[in-house]
C-alpha cells in the first residue's frame, strides 16, 4: 500500500491547531477516547474509513487509533477535504490519508482503492462508495471484513438496497439512523452549515428571498428553520404527503417544484435522490437564480441538462459557476452541485459531530465484540448506545435530568392500574 497521497505535508501544524480546536467541542468522543486508550477494544483490527476529511473526523481517527485499530482514511467527497487536516493526520498522528481537495473523479476512486489495499477488517463509510467498490471490484478482500458502519442517509439507502438484493456480504450498522445522529447532526448540523456554505460562497442576503428546499426530512427541517431565522421566505417541495403536511403545519409554503421554480431565488436539495431540480425547472427559473445541494451526491441537480441548455459557463466567485442559458438568463450553481456545507464551508460544527462520531466509535466496538452474532444485513445502532451518548452529552453540557422513582417504573410496566 502507498503510504499516503495528500496535497502538502507542510500544512500539518496548521491542521493540528484546528484539530485541537475541534476537540474542545467534542467531550463525548473525548471520554470514549480515554476509555479506549485503557481498554483497547479495537486492538489488531484494520479499519478503512471513507469519510469527509475534516477536523472532527481527525478526532474520530485518533479515537480509533487509541482503541488499538490500524486506521486508513480516504475522502468521501472530492470537495470536502481539508488539506491541512490531512497533512496533520499523516505527519503528526501517523494515520495514512488519501485525499486532496478538488481531486478529480479518477483520483477519488484511486484513493478509495488505496484505502482498500489496507485489507480492512472493518469499514466506515459516508455514502457507501467504499462498500460499493469493495463489493464490485475488490471481492477478494471481503473474506477479511467482519462489519462496517454507515454515516449518512444516502449510504443507508444504498446499503438497504444491497441487503434487499442479497448483495451485501457483511453486516453494517446504520449510524445515520441513531437518534443522537439524525435528530441533531442532520437537523442542527446540516441546517446551520448549509446556510454557512451558501453565504460564504455568495455573500447574498437571505432576508426577503424566496428560499426553496427540496425535501423535508431531518436535513430539510433543520435548513427550513435556519433559513426562516435569517428572514427568508421558505418554500418546501416534497413527494411524500406526511412530511409535506408537517411542513405546512410548521408554517411553510408547500408546492410542486415546477411551481416553486418560477418564484424561487435560492434552491437547495436535501433528498438523496436524482434530478430533484431538472431541465423543466431550469427553463422557468428567474435570471440570477442560485442553486445548491446539501445531499450527499451531486446528482440531485441535473447538471448535464443545465450544461446542455447553456451557451456559456464561467466561474464568477470561488464555488460559484454561472451558467448562461441560450436565452440570456443566468443560473448560478454552487460547489459543482456537491455538498455546499463542505465545499464552501467547514461542514457541521464539532459539537454536533461529537455525537455522530461517538456513535461511529461505539458501533465499531459493538461490532468487534459481537461479530459472530450479526447476519449480512443493515442494523440500527443499539438503543443502549444511543441513550449513553445522550447521557454523556448532557453531562458534558452540565445539564441534569430527573430519574423515575421505583413507583413510577412499576406504574409504567403495569397493565392492572388504570384510571
Amino acid at each position: 500500500m502507498e503510504k499516503y497521497d495528500i496535497k502538502d505535508v507542510q500544512q500539518a501544524e496548521g491542521g493540528r491547531r484546528r484539530i485541537d480546536w475541534a476537540e474542545r467541542e467534542m467531550p463525548v468522543l473525548r471520554s470514549i477516547r480515554t476509555r479506549f486508550a485503557k481498554e483497547r477494544p479495537l486492538k489488531g483490527l484494520r479499519i478503512s474509513a471513507c469519510l469527509h476529511v475534516t477536523t472532527e473526523t481527525a478526532n474520530l481517527m485518533q479515537t480509533l487509533q487509541e482503541g488499538g485499530a490500524e486506521v486508513v482514511l480516504t475522502a468521501s467527497n472530492p470537495l470536502s477535504t481539508q488539506d491541512d487536516v490531512a497533512a496533520a493526520l499523516v505527519s503528526l498522528y501517523e494515520i495514512p490519508v488519501f485525499a486532496i481537495k478538488g481531486e478529480d473523479n479518477v483520483t477519488y476512486y484511486k484513493h478509495i482503492n488505496a484505502a482498500l489495499e489496507h485489507r480492512p477488517n472493518m469499514t466506515m463509510d459516508d455514502g457507501a462508495d467504499l462498500v460499493s467498490v469493495l463489493h464490485k471490484e475488490r471481492r477478494d478482500l471481503l473474506k477479511e471484513v467482519i462489519g462496517g458502519t454507515e454515516e449518512t442517509t444516502t449510504g443507508v439507502i444504498r446499503l438497504r438496497a444491497m441487503a434487499a438484493d442479497g448483495a451485501l456480504l457483511f453486516p453494517v450498522i446504520a449510524v445515520n439512523d441513531a437518534e443522537t445522529k439524525h435528530f441533531f447532526d442532520n437537523r442542527y448540523g446540516t441546517g446551520q452549515s448549509t446556510i454557512d456554505g451558501i453565504v460564504r460562497a455568495t455573500n447574498v442576503l437571505l432576508a426577503g428571498r424566496n428560499f426553496v428546499i427540496a425535501g423535508y426530512g431531518w436535513c430539510g427541517r433543520g435548513l427550513a428553520s435556519r433559513a426562516r431565522g435569517m428572514g427568508a421566505n421558505v418554500i418546501v417541495t416534497e413527494v411524500s404527503p406526511l412530511p409535506a403536511l408537517e411542513a405546512v403545519m410548521d408554517g411553510f409554503r408547500v408546492m410542486p417544484m415546477e411551481q416553486a421554480a418560477r418564484i424561487g431565488d435560492i434552491f437547495v436539495t436535501v433528498t438523496g435522490d436524482i434530478n430533484m431540480i431538472d431541465r423543466q425547472h431550469f427553463e422557468v427559473m428567474k435570471d440570477g437564480a442560485i442553486i445548491a445541494n446539501s445531499g450527499h451526491f451531486n446528482v440531485e441537480i441535473n447538471i448535464p441538462a443545465l450544461e446542455e441548455m447553456s451557451s456559456e459557463k464561467r466561474l464568477v466567485r470561488p464555488f460559484v459557476e454561472q451558467y448562461v442559458l441560450t436565452d440570456g438568463r443566468a443560473i448560478n450553481l454552487l460547489g459543482e452541485g456537491r455538498l455546499i456545507n463542505l465545499a464552501a464551508a467547514e461542514g457541521h460544527p464539532a459539537s454536533v459531530m461529537d455525537m455522530s462520531f461517538a456513535n461511529q466509535a461505539l458501533s465499531l466496538e459493538h461490532l468487534a465484540k459481537n461479530a459472530d452474532q450479526f447476519e449480512k444485513k443493515v442494523y440500527s445502532v443499539p438503543e443502549a448506545i444511543d441513550r449513553e451518548i445522550a447521557r454523556l452529552k448532557l453531562e458534558a453540557m452540565g445539564v441534569a435530568i430527573d430519574e423515575l422513582t421505583p413507583q413510577q417504573v412499576s406504574y409504567l410496566h403495569s397493565w392492572e392500574e388504570g384510571t
